[in-house]
C-alpha cells in the first residue's frame, strides 16, 4: 500500500476532472449497474500513468461525445475496488494503468498498459475519443 499523501494528488487529478473515486466492491457494482456508458480508469503510481494515461484520459473527455459516468479505482491502494473492477474487465488480465469503457455494464473498449506505454497522451485521448464516437 502506498501512503495516502503520495497518492492523493494522483487521485485528485482525476477527481478534479470529474471522475468519481470508487473505494469498495459495492461502489464498483453500483457504478457499472448504471445505464449508459461508464469509463473506469485504473489509476497507478507509475510514470506512464502520470505522463500519458491520466492526461490522455482527461483530454479524451473534452469533446462533445463522452461517457455518461466517469470513475476511477487506484491499483495498489484501493485493492477491493480495483479487484472488483478487474472482474468486469475479464478476459483482459490485470493491468495498471488501464482504461475500460462499459456500455450498460458490458465491456466495449479496453486500453491495457501495453496500449499506454510508449504512447503520447494525445494518442490515448484519440483512441478513447474514437471509442466514445462508437459507443457514447
Amino acid at each position: 500500500m502506498y501512503p495516502e499523501e503520495l497518492v492523493k494528488p494522483m487521485r485528485d487529478q482525476l477527481i478534479d476532472a470529474g471522475f468519481e473515486a470508487l473505494y469498495s466492491a459495492e461502489d464498483v457494482d453500483s457504478a457499472l449497474a448504471k445505464q449508459g456508458t461508464t469509463l473506469v480508469m485504473v489509476n497507478s503510481v507509475c510514470g506512464c500513468a502520470a505522463g500519458t494515461a491520466r492526461p490522455g484520459t482527461i483530454a479524451s473527455i473534452q469533446g462533445d461525445k463522452k461517457p455518461d459516468h466517469l470513475t476511477t479505482v487506484f491499483a495498489g491502494v484501493e485493492k477491493e475496488s480495483t479487484a472488483k473492477a478487474r472482474e468486469y474487465m475479464i478476459p483482459f488480465p490485470p493491468s495498471s494503468p488501464a482504461v475500460a469503457l462499459f456500455k450498460d455494464g458490458k465491456l466495449v473498449h479496453m486500453l491495457e498498459r501495453h496500449h499506454i506505454e510508449g504512447r503520447s497522451a494525445q494518442m490515448i485521448a484519440e483512441n478513447l475519443s474514437q471509442a466514445y464516437d462508437e459507443f457514447c
